[in-house]
């Protein structure tokens, strides 16, 4: 198995080493962090539903779609990047998802430990500490290849991951700001500015390969040669241009924030015949978490708003109709043009 460990490269160099090898159907690991900021979208999102592409155009930071999924983030120099390239057919690659996150993640986990600080696996796909993601991390096929990629987060500027992210108001983006500090840990975080200062990128990715050695069998190192170049010059060509970002992705109803497994921050709007409703909430392990509803329908008084936000935090998400039929039973007043069926069209996900 070849090792790629480049260190810091030009943002772009960061995600299109990973594609190029996987194309050219090469094994290896890479250990890389871009040397700029960017954002990164995932490869079946719609990137002007995802991304505030007016501030990021104006902050001079790049947008790139990738052709692994998930969600839109923010990367930077402290976040160092792993990149696990093997072929679909290598039968040191579970087939079940599941087990494949869970064996491949275990090197990153014994990083952890090695540096003081207990990460442990969370299904699907995550790394944390206690409640607190500590990894981004997701997979993907490209080409005969599949391609597992994923960070260790030195520090996170939680401030321009919530404002490069398109969101419809700032009461909702303090909310995801909020929401993404409480969730999301670091290095530093977890360790305090001093003790995390010791781990430097070239130790933390010496160790990296350490461990994934242990895993995926012994490592080569090497540099990238020519035909490496040339397929990651073909492809800068192909995705690094406005025909790649602006294809069609996937519409999304409202507005949708992943923050962990488990954990999503969502705003959701309908307008029904008596008014517009707006619904922004958290599911965290499915149930429903600081609901707030509003909107410009003046029938419903604001006791009542109040007592269903009451009665559905801490619900399952699979109970809000019967929720919904008990607040109509028990609600005396009439509400005229917004219907159960409108305020499932905000809050049934």
């Amino acid at each position: 198995m070849q090792l790629f460990n480049l260190g810091k490269v030009p943002w772009q160099e960061s995600q299109l080493i990973y594609h190029a090898l996987a194309k050219l159907g090469r094994e290896a690991l890479c250990l890389v962090s871009p040397s700029a900021p960017y954002v990164c979208i995932g490869f079946h999102q719609e990137v002007a539903q995802e991304v505030d592409l007016d501030f990021c155009q104006a902050n001079n930071i790049p947008v790139f779609r990738r052709e692994v999924g998930g969600g839109a983030v923010y990367l930077d120099g402290n976040q160092l990047f792993f990149q696990l390239i093997l072929q679909r057919d290598n039968p040191i690659a579970p087939r079940r998802l599941d087990a494949f996150y869970k064996k491949f993640l275990q090197p990153i986990i014994e990083v952890h430990h090695r540096i003081g600080i207990q990460a442990e696996y969370k299904p699907i796909n995550d790394l944390v500490v206690e409640t607190r993601k500590i990894s981004g991390t997701g997979a993907g096929e490209i080409g005969d290849c599949i391609v597992f990629v994923g960070n260790l987060i030195l520090d996170f500027d939680y401030a321009t991951m919530s404002r490069v992210l398109k969101i419809p108001d700032e009461k909702f983006r303090n909310k995801v700001k909020k929401t993404i500090e409480e969730n999301l840990s670091t290095i530093q975080r977890e360790l305090g500015v001093s003790e995390s200062g010791q781990w430097d990128e070239r130790t933390l990715n010496h160790m990296m390969a350490q461990e994934f050695e242990k895993v995926i069998g012994p490592l080569t190192p090497n540099d990238k040669n020519a035909a490496l170049d040339d397929k990651m010059q073909e492809l800068q060509a192909s995705m690094i241009n406005d025909s790649w970002l602006f294809r069609k992705g996937k519409q999304v109803s409202g507005r949708v924030v992943k923050v962990r497994s488990g954990l999503e921050i969502m705003q959701r709007m309908h307008k029904a015949t008596g008014g517009l409703i707006r619904a922004e909430f958290a599911l965290e392990d499915g149930h429903f978490k600081e609901v707030s509803i509003s909107g410009d329908f003046f029938c419903v008084p604001l006791a009542a708003v109040q007592n269903l936000e009451s009665r559905l935090t801490g619900k399952p998400i699979t109970e809000v109709k019967d929720v919904l039929d008990a607040f109509y039973d028990n609600e005396t007043f009439e509400i005229p043009g917004i219907t159960p069926d409108d305020w499932l069209n905000v809050l049934q996900v």
